[in-house]
């Protein structure tokens, strides 16, 4: 009874093998064919913290909002080697990002940039969606977008919202589709009038929010995991489990962390403004865990933990909207293991 990507030597085998400037890089196939790279860059809170972020639902601000500017920690992430951003309308500098982008010199077809429309314009409907994907490819200096997402699935809306942006893949505007933060109950939902499935779910997994029957379902269903908060912000390094891994693999606790993520088959999106935490973040793909410390590792959820992801949900899938407070729509039965 293994996880999806359990077995590494399987994932592996379905992983195109690349280095970029230095680093080692792979990919894994969408259900649309689409070559995903495992590793990516995340932007959130690099030189801009949103008004509505707190630690609760993003992390302690040490995580991030320091160092410099965004366009100068994107520039200098592609720099050391990574091809795939994570962005979104909420995250507040795609405009940084875009300049960092012109400024690099990496060829669009290297790169794999996605985002992600806010609960606030998903709220607001079709044409709202359509302008802010408009938004995007204008900050990000491109004219289409590798993989853009609805951020969460707010209540009555995220439906439509993916509707339109079926008609912006029509269009050329986006490549592939993907959703954030579904529950089980939310994909199916979806899935009753989509006509193009999601590619990816990009959703909080490490060995500390590891939900067992969501990793598995999405994993029947074709829909690749994309993890946030793969390193807990940092507050996980000390964990007496990951710190003794990564004594006995001569690791640090962050790729003792990475490298659960990968080894899953999971799409990994380390963000640091260091340049050296960059190049640790993605020295993952190097070394195995051993399949007793893998299920040591996913051992450390506890229902604690599910309750605290419970409460996140259902606090932000109307998060910023005029229903911001209240449960008015939200799915109160969910999958949450």
């Amino acid at each position: 009874n293994l996880m999806p990507g359990r077995l590494s030597s399987v994932v592996v085998g379905l992983l195109l093998l690349a280095r970029c400037d230095g680093i080692a890089m792979s990919s894994v196939k969408l259900n649309d064919g689409t070559a995903h790279p495992q590793i990516g860059y995340g932007t959130y809170k690099v030189g801009f913290i949103p008004a509505s972020a707190s630690a609760v639902t993003a992390g302690a601000q040490a995580a991030g909002g320091e160092g410099g500017t965004a366009a100068e920690c994107v520039r200098a992430a592609l720099d050391v080697g990574y091809r795939f951003l994570d962005c979104a309308e909420f995250y507040g500098n795609e405009a940084e990002v875009g300049v960092a982008i012109g400024d690099s010199g990496v060829p669009r077809d290297q790169l794999f940039l996605a985002s992600k429309c806010w609960t606030t314009t998903i709220f607001a409907g079709r044409d709202a969606v359509r302008k802010q994907v408009l938004k995007t490819l204008a900050d990000l200096r491109t004219d289409y977008i590798d993989l853009y997402c609805i951020h969460w699935p707010v209540p009555g809306k995220h439906v439509d919202a993916y509707l339109e942006l079926e008609a912006c893949q029509r269009e050329g505007l986006i490549k592939s589709l993907g959703v954030s933060n579904y529950a089980v109950e939310d994909y199916k939902e979806l899935m009753e009038h989509a006509t193009v499935k999601p590619t990816i779910n990009q959703i909080e997994v490490n060995p500390f929010l590891f939900r067992r029957r969501t990793l598995a379902f999405f994993e029947n269903e074709g829909v690749k995991i994309q993890a946030y908060r793969a390193l807990r912000d940092g507050k996980a390094f000390g964990d007496p489990t990951v710190v003794e891994l990564a004594r006995k693999y001569s690791r640090t606790p962050a790729q003792i962390l990475g490298r659960f993520c990968v080894q899953h088959g999971f799409i990994y999106i380390p963000k640091s403004t260091k340049v050296e935490r960059m190049r640790e973040n993605a020295a993952v793909l190097d070394f195995e865990l051993s399949e007793p410390d893998m299920a040591a590792l996913e051992g450390l959820t506890t229902p604690d933990a599910i309750a605290k992801f419970r409460e996140l949900y259902r606090k932000c899938v109307n998060r910023d909207t005029p229903k911001d407070g209240t449960l008015e729509g939200v799915k109160t039965d969910i999958t949450e293991d």
